[in-house]
């Protein structure tokens, strides 16, 4: 026998098993018992909340000869043919590819005729909102007065596409998400019933992937299932398969933002997609993750609003108090337009990467909240080079303290160096051809770089702060590489002390730039 899906397996077929949507099920029950049916319905709402499942089971329950409270008994003729498809009763019409004036008209025609066995003609029109304007004007009389013995039931998804004349003919009922405890719960069961083990820790993060959909969610578990066909399923097999990240990535690349570090960010990117994970997914997830920094930040009980276990719960506060709530937001934005772009982008690993320099170089933007950041990120280079005199406010505006443009001492200028040694001097005039022998990116950061003598007469490339200056800082191999580049040239060993300025204001005033005495009658001196 061929293989089942498990949501066309485990469908309900009786309102009870019907999950996250009592709000209406309750209401279909009471007017059955009540026998004050409508002629006309419309269900509503995201993909996969069972719209159709409650059409069918609706269908079911006003032709079963033996109700109970309001649900089908599921054993009698009526219940039994219409559950094998095969009552006449019950005609399910897709509008997607059924969506003309003659397709309409057809039914139109069939209404007239009283069903041969039963009380009612229901017609199931799913995706209604695909049909015609002119299906909808032919459909419009027959559904605001049909015959008693007809009931109509509109699914869709897409409610605003449907004119309003035909919403007010129809009771509307609004299907809603399905919660990440509910499906859960229900896939729970059902793995249970199939006997098949899975970490509770797998199961929650399956139903969090639905987004509110058990259809989705039952979808995905299949598909879990397959995979690892035989073993229990834990959490980690399930991110391989989905093509997911475990959060604790999201916290390491986090406090990389945090930190500036654009090449933490990109190494850590770089492991994302050597371990084949979906990049779409992987900024979803980052976005949703940023979503619970967020609220940890603006509210105490988060315990409320997130779904997560007591020891995540507790991370999230701590990781959300080492920034601010505007930084986080402009986060979101950067990553939420970086979630739409993918979505028909060639280069996603290229775009992922300008949205994280983005994030750590808030000076690419002119943003309200770019702005912010850039000047939080001055307040803590200052408050960690410890630049300010002890007990003045940085804004001039502490209590008896001047401000800080007239407490700061000038800026000393620099000394020009008596001697240059040889083989320095010999560098910074064929400082073209070192860079030229260089590749990129090496040689692009390297046009920008700027040349002085430090202490000992030692050579200093001078870079700015930013990408070029992590390069070379924060990566040793490519300093050892500069550095065999330069001492080729030089016929010996030469050592580079690197620095870092802000701008090229500031290294015009704190270093000489060699570039421009090279040309002067300078002392040379010997090592």
């Amino acid at each position: 026998m061929s293989y089942t899906a498990l949501y066309r397996k485990f469908r309900p077929d009786n309102f009870e098993d019907v999950k996250g949507q009592e709000h209406i099920v309750t209401t279909l029950k009471n007017q059955i018992k009540a026998e004050r049916i409508g002629h006309a319905y419309l269900f509503t709402g995201t993909r996969g909340t069972g719209k159709t499942t409650v059409a069918k089971i609706f269908a079911k329950a006003v032709n079963c000869e033996n109700p109970v409270e309001g649900s089908p008994c599921g054993n009698c003729a009526s219940c039994r043919s219409i559950a094998g498809g095969a009552s006449m009763n019950v005609i399910e019409i897709d509008a997607a590819s059924n969506n003309g004036v003659d397709n309409i008209r057809e039914i139109v025609d069939e209404v007239s005729y009283s069903p041969a066995e039963g009380k009612y003609k229901v017609y199931i029109i799913d995706e209604v909102h695909m049909l015609s304007i002119g299906a909808f004007n032919a459909l419009l009389k027959t559904l605001e007065e049909p015959p008693s013995y007809v009931i109509f039931i509109l699914a869709t998804t897409e409610v605003h596409k449907i004119p309003i004349t035909i919403l007010s003919r129809c009771q509307r009922y609004d299907f809603r998400r399905i919660t990440i405890d509910t499906i859960a719960g229900r896939m729970r069961d059902l793995m249970a019933a199939e006997q098949v083990q899975i970490e509770d820790k797998a199961l929650r993060y399956v139903a969090k992937m639905a987004d509110g959909s058990m259809r989705d969610g039952l979808s995905l578990l299949d598909q879990c299932i397959a995979f690892h066909l035989g073993q229990e399923l834990t959490y980690d097999m399930v991110l391989d398969v989905l093509g997911a990240v475990d959060t604790e990535v999201f916290g390491r690349l986090f406090r990389s933002v945090l930190g500036s570090d654009v090449l933490s960010c990109i190494g850590i990117l770089e492991e994302v997609v050597m371990q084949g994970r979906e990049l779409a997914q992987f900024v979803s997830d980052f976005t949703w993750y940023l979503r619970n920094l967020m609220l940890a930040k603006a509210t105490d009980n988060i315990e409320d609003v997130i779904d997560a276990s007591t020891e995540n719960l507790a991370r999230l506060k701590e990781e959300a108090e080492l920034a601010e709530l505007d930084a986080i937001m402009r986060y979101i934005r950067i990553f939420s337009e970086l979630s739409g772009q993918l979505r028909y982008a060639s280069q996603k690993r290229i775009l992922t990467e300008i949205a994280l320099i983005k994030l750590c170089r808030p000076a690419m933007e002119t943003t309200d909240d770019a702005i912010l950041d850039r000047i939080r990120q001055v307040e803590n280079k200052v408050e960690n080079a410890a630049i300010l005199p002890e007990g003045m406010d940085l804004t001039g505006l502490g209590s008896g303290t001047p401000s800080m443009a007239g407490s700061v001492p000038p800026r000393e200028k620099p000394v020009l160096p008596k001697a240059i040694p040889e083989d320095v001097k010999q560098i910074v005039s064929k400082w073209q051809a070192v860079v030229g022998n260089t590749e990129n990116p090496m040689k692009m950061y390297l046009k920008s770089a700027n040349l002085s003598l430090g202490g000992d007469n030692r050579l200093q490339v001078v870079l700015q702060d930013g990408i070029a200056s992590d390069y070379f800082l924060k990566n040793e191999t490519n300093r050892e590489q500069l550095e065999r580049v330069v001492s080729d040239f030089a016929g010996k060993q030469i050592a580079i002390d690197f620095r870092v300025v802000g701008n090229e204001r500031e290294f015009e005033d704190s270093y000489v730039d060699l570039t421009k005495l090279i040309h002067m009658e300078i002392e040379e001196v010997d090592e």
